[in-house]
């Protein structure tokens, strides 16, 4: 016969709870630390100072102007007017006139004439004429004997003149002046326009 009074299971000695360890601490980098805002940067951090941006393009726009000053076009020759010989024509109020003149050419090609042209400065403005035919030398050396005086040798177009070589010329021309106006010119000038070229020769004095 079953006992009446059962014996409780026994109770097995409580255990103390150990509380869970602490979680620890990460230690903080031993190296240089990077910030992602700082690497991809920023308009501020990574374009120079405003002021250096233009020193910079002002150094540039001088060099730029100097390269085209020393790249610019000049004349292929030199020269100087020699001697002026002038007369007035009759009954037109016009004056002839001789212009000698040296000219060099200083290129390293050969310059081939295309036109010829005087021109005179005076108080009332400039008056440019061109050159006569070199076959009417005579002509007028016998109408003006005045022109004679310190003439050489006409330049008529075509010729050309060899690097490095220097001609001395005559060209005659008519300026619609009175010879009184001629003799208180300013300045009188002798243009020879080069083939090819887009800057003309100009003697003055």
């Amino acid at each position: 016969m079953a006992d009446q009074n059962p014996v409780p299971p026994a109770v097995p000695p409580s255990v103390t709870a150990t509380p869970p360890a602490a979680t620890a601490t990460p230690a903080a980098p031993s190296g240089p630390t990077i910030h992602i805002g700082e690497e991809f940067g920023t308009a501020k951090r990574n374009l120079p100072p405003a002021k250096i941006l233009l020193i910079a393009i002002g150094a540039l726009l001088v060099v730029v102007l100097i390269a085209s000053f020393l790249k610019r076009a000049k004349p292929q020759a030199a020269g100087s007017l020699d001697n002026v010989a002038a007369v007035e024509i009759p009954g037109q109020g016009s004056t002839m006139a001789a212009l000698t003149f040296t000219l060099s050419n200083t290129s390293e090609k050969i310059l081939y004439v295309r036109t010829l042209q005087g021109k005179i400065k005076t108080a009332n403005g400039e008056s440019t004429a061109d050159a006569v035919s070199a076959i009417d030398f005579d002509r007028y050396f016998q109408a003006f004997p005045t022109l004679k005086t310190g003439a050489q040798p006409a330049l008529p177009p075509e010729t050309k003149i060899q690097p490095g070589e220097s001609v001395t010329r005559t060209i005659i021309v008519a300026f619609p002046v009175t010879l009184d106006v001629f003799n208180q010119r300013q300045s009188t000038s002798v243009i020879v326009q080069p083939y090819d070229q887009t800057v003309p020769v100009v003697m003055t004095k």
